[in-house]
């Protein structure tokens, strides 16, 4: 059974996230702008939070932890409980939402060959269920590229069946980043077989395909997007000349797919004053996707 199909299965709440699956209290905006703490330099601390509030986002992606280039042990302060209830505590005071969790070492690292690469992912899981985060992004990474890699594909697809169901017991979704087309994309969920792994988007790895942003949109659909990293590559800032994301059409494609969710800034940036970058990128996309 196919992703779209088996979301009629799953738990209430559990169905993908930008799809309309479930009511959200009124006055709640369609699109929420986030960033990823690493991003911001300040990967798994506190002071994140802090600087999420100060550039007026809604939101931050907390890491879990880094592993560097051939490291065996990911240093994840979230296992510990004190450490957890205060990102949580931080998070309620500043009424910032941590709006996913991520796993951002496994750009470097090897996904489908690393020996915790299911234990870590499990972890994820586990975490998300107890700071109440829907959300956790797994990206494929180098070594993953599957469109580069073909040859790592089914031990990919094996760590993702082994971990899909715990997803779906936990009520949480594992979103993956991939190089691939969207007819690619969706078969390679399908091979996976759990509803709770879907596609965490990125328009900067389509640009850099040479694939139809909007096309690609569309043919995945709302069902099968948990939320998006809405970037471009350094260089230029969201909406100046020489960023090639068109967030005004993306935001109208969006809309007609139904979808709705957080949009996490990562990249798109010009300079190095992060609170600058991250600011002015946060103004622009709520300008165009939070306008009334």
């Amino acid at each position: 059974m196919g992703v779209a199909g088996a979301c009629g299965l799953l738990p209430q709440g559990l169905r993908a996230l930008g799809a309309e699956a479930e009511k959200v209290p009124a006055g709640t905006p369609r699109y929420k702008i986030a960033a990823c703490d690493w991003m911001m330099l300040k990967r798994q601390k506190l002071g994140a939070i802090q600087l999420a509030k100060d550039c007026g986002l809604d939101g931050v992606e907390v890491d879990m932890g880094s592993l560097g280039a051939t490291g065996a042990e990911m240093k994840n302060e979230l296992l510990k409980d004190d450490i957890r209830q205060q990102f949580l505590d931080t998070a309620k005071n500043l009424d910032v939402e941590i709006c996913s969790l991520a796993m951002s070492a496994f750009y470097a690292q090897n996904y489908a060959e690393h020996p915790k690469a299911e234990s870590y992912t499990e972890d994820m899981i586990n975490l998300m269920a107890k700071m109440g985060i829907k959300v956790g992004f797994l990206p494929l990474g180098v070594q993953g590229d599957l469109k580069k890699h073909p040859e790592v594909r089914a031990k990919i697809v094996d760590h993702l069946k082994q971990v899909g169901p715990l997803a779906e017991k936990a009520g949480v979704i594992v979103g993956i980043e991939t190089t691939l087309d969207a007819p690619q994309s969706i078969k390679l969920l399908d091979d996976i077989g759990s509803p709770a792994v879907q596609i965490y988007y990125n328009p900067e790895n389509t640009l850099d395909q040479g694939y139809d942003l909007f096309a690609e949109l569309r043919q995945l659909g709302r069902e099968r997007i948990c939320q998006f990293h809405f970037t471009d590559t350094d260089g230029a800032r969201l909406g100046e000349p020489g960023c090639r994301l068109d967030a005004p059409k993306c935001k109208q494609v969006l809309d007609d797919i139904g979808w709705r969710g957080w949009l996490v800034i990562e990249r798109s940036r010009n300079g190095k004053n992060v609170k600058e970058n991250f600011s002015a990128n946060c103004r622009y996309l709520k300008s165009v996707f939070q306008q009334t």
